[in-house]
């Protein structure tokens, strides 16, 4: 079974190895050319690539000569066209980290996080023209623990996707692989994430802002706030039951030692700050509206 594999990143990265390693027939590589090792790994294995956006017939044109029975896509950066979707003789699979159809899209798992769930998971699914849309061929689920941060989640990835795709991949080739269609009444669509998509609003309930913050804690580019015209990067904070007024402003910081800030229902304590720590003082103010 000769498999054309789709991937970016460190996790992509991980499961090329996986089924190099597991004697896997890898017939072509497709990526991004940010995914250095993924560049890197395609210019020792000699084995064929594409790198760079596929769209508009580019990665077809370079490969389409190839036979190919499965593609894989793994953590890839681009929703591809029928051209490559109709490109394997069995079937295209697409692995998507949430349990579809909820948290189709962008950085599911950090939405996940930020949204207060207790689970999300990792989904096997037919590539369609719509963005995870496809039916599904397996699922495993995934506890969020209470403090789990992305990195964290990212890392619970690592354990599940190389299994999942060598399962995947063992029922395609015995012809035991089953495909159940995605319930549309219950999708739900979560859009990209940048760096800038992360700015604290004060004005949210305090169990938001805390899971705001550690879904997006270091490694990620990081939760963030201004006071005036600094910016202050927070990696956490916990639940304080220090004492407030209902007129003192969302933002206010309470105290330096610890840090305490004023939010709608309670107080946070700010336990590690990334950047701009210098800046702060007792009794100013962070912005209290967000993006």
């Amino acid at each position: 079974m000769k498999i054309a594999v789709m991937a970016s990143g460190s996790l992509g990265l991980i499961v090329l190895k996986r089924l190099l390693d597991s004697k896997y027939d890898i017939a072509a590589i497709l990526t991004d050319k940010g995914s250095s090792g993924i560049v890197e790994f395609i210019a020792e294995s000699k084995i064929p690539g594409f790198i760079g956006n596929p769209r508009g017939g580019r990665a077809i044109s370079s490969l389409g000569h190839l036979s190919i029975d499965v593609i894989l896509s793994v953590n890839y950066l681009f929703l591809i066209e029928e051209d490559l979707i109709r490109w394997p003789k069995t079937v295209s699979v697409n692995l998507h980290g949430s349990l579809l159809p909820k948290y189709r899209g962008r950085t599911p798992h950090v939405w996940s996080i930020i949204n207060g769930e207790c689970e999300t998971g990792v989904t096997a699914h037919k590539i369609s023209l719509g963005c995870d849309e496809g039916d599904i061929i397996k699922q495993v689920t995934i506890p969020i623990e209470a403090d789990d941060t992305g990195a964290i989640i990212l890392n619970k990835y690592i354990d599940v996707y190389p299994s999942l795709v060598d399962n995947v991949l063992k029922d395609i080739e015995s012809g035991a692989v089953s495909y159940t269609s995605q319930d549309e009444s219950k999708a739900t669509h979560f859009n990209k994430r940048t760096a800038e998509s992360g700015r604290i609003n004060w004005n949210w309930q305090k169990e938001r802002i805390r899971n705001w913050v550690r879904a997006q804690a270091d490694p990620y580019p990081g939760a963030f706030t201004f006071l005036g015209e600094n910016k202050i990067i927070i990696d956490k904070v916990e639940y304080d039951d220090f004492g407030y007024h209902q007129d003192q402003p969302n933002g206010l910081i309470l105290t330096m030692r610890p840090i305490r800030v004023k939010t709608p229902n309670g107080v946070l304590q700010i336990t590690s700050i990334r950047s701009g720590m210098e800046s702060l003082t007792e009794n100013s103010l962070f912005e209290s509206y967000g993006d």
